[in-house]
């Protein structure tokens, strides 16, 4: 079974990968399918789709990446891999996680990677025009204007000039209780990003799907956890 998720992985990260690929950290694919990375992370490839995130972001070995709002770590443990042992993660966890058991599950996390800091500040603490590469994944939801567009201009502040970031929600509908839905449209976030200052260089769809019809919440068991997700690349000018 595993031999098979492995070769699965493997050909969903690299379908549609062009020659002209990022320079991502030689062993990537062989983290990526690592029995010691968790199945539950492994299975969740095939949607989240990390080796095209990745060379879409532009991610290098040897890069300096902020996971903001880090939550389980998925994207922590794609950043470290795509990096590698000369790039670092900063997995951003907030205050609240460290309440959570004084954060003891994030800084193992942090800990087994090797190349990462659990970081438990807010995002405005993150050392400015630091940052190569950022993403926020599934975290807008939770917000509105007047809280999201600071959030995002602390993502900002953060980047250096010419560093890019990665914007990732649920598929909203316009004119529903998305807030109960845990989802949000992208318009409104389009506009909080521009609002923010940043220069959207592209609303990809390699998230997109079209078995999520957005009437269930994003959490509903029937979709699996595969919900239709837009991403907005995004410039620091």
């Amino acid at each position: 079974m595993l031999s098979v998720l492995r070769n699965v992985t493997i050909a969903v990260c690299l379908a549609g990968v062009a020659s002209t690929a990022a320079a991502i950290a030689p062993d990537f694919i062989d983290k990526l399918t690592s029995e010691s990375r968790p199945l539950e992370d492994r299975v969740r490839d095939g949607a989240r789709r990390p080796y095209q995130v990745m060379q879409l972001l532009g991610v290098e070995e040897g890069m300096t990446v902020l996971d903001v709002g880090a939550g389980g770590g998925w994207y922590t443990r794609v950043l470290s891999a795509a990096v590698g042992p000369d790039g670092r993660v900063i997995a951003q966890f907030g205050p609240r996680a460290l309440q959570q058991n004084d954060g003891q599950a994030q800084k193992a996390l942090a800990e087994s990677l090797g190349n990462t800091e659990a970081f438990f500040g807010d995002v405005s603490e993150v050392d400015a025009n630091s940052i190569d590469v950022a993403v926020t994944a599934l975290n807008l939801h939770h917000g509105n204007a007047e809280r999201s567009i600071p959030y995002l201009r602390d993502i900002l502040n953060a980047l250096k000039p010419g560093g890019r970031a990665a914007i990732i929600d649920h598929v909203g509908l316009e004119d529903v209780d998305n807030s109960s839905l845990h989802r949000i449209p992208p318009s409104v976030v389009r506009g909080w990003i521009e609002e923010a200052g940043f220069e959207i260089v592209e609303e990809s769809d390699i998230l997109r799907t079209a078995a999520d019809d957005h009437t269930l919440s994003s959490t509903d068991p029937r979709l699996g956890r595969n919900s239709d997700r837009f991403l907005f690349l995004v410039r620091k000018p």
